[in-house]
């Protein structure tokens, strides 16, 4: 399952972009999405969203 940033959650503060390593965090209009692509599943954005946007894909 991959990471994915709920965008009724996100606040679009950009926190959780400078922690990915694989740049695979992007704007997506006034919010944050993840390219699918380009994650690792690494989790290390988690941490940094104040609003806990972010979570595994069910």
């Amino acid at each position: 399952m991959a990471y994915v940033i709920n965008k009724e959650t996100c606040l679009g503060c950009g926190a959780c972009v400078a922690q990915c390593g694989q740049g695979a965090i992007e704007e997506a209009g006034d919010k944050y999405r993840i390219k699918q692509e380009k994650c690792t599943d690494c989790g290390a954005c988690v941490g940094f969203c104040p609003v806990q946007a972010i979570s595994k894909e069910n």
